[in-house]
């Protein structure tokens, strides 16, 4: 019967004062206007790439309820968040 495999060994567990903490931008605004740059930039592709279907969503949005398009919305923002937490943790 061949040797079990060696095993590394354990490493303790940190203590809590050695527990590293994730270090926030210095600079949170320049983080916003980053974020509102890409959006001005993503819909400014969509507008000058396919100007007919932007018009024709547009149209949707206007002629969808009220309700609706507050579920949309809030579901957006939520998965907006959901997805910013997962990248900055």
């Amino acid at each position: 019967m061949p040797p079990a495999p060696r095993q590394p060994p354990l490493r303790p567990r940190p203590r809590r004062d050695e527990v590293t903490r994730p270090v926030l931008s210095a600079r949170p605004m320049s983080d916003f206007l980053v974020a509102l740059g890409l959006v001005f930039v993503i819909e400014g592709i969509v507008f000058a790439a396919f100007p007919e279907a932007a018009k024709r969503a547009v149209t949707a949005v206007l002629e969808t309820p009220v309700p609706v398009l507050r579920t949309v919305g809030l579901a957006s923002a939520l998965l907006g968040l959901l997805l910013v937490w997962l990248a900055r943790g």
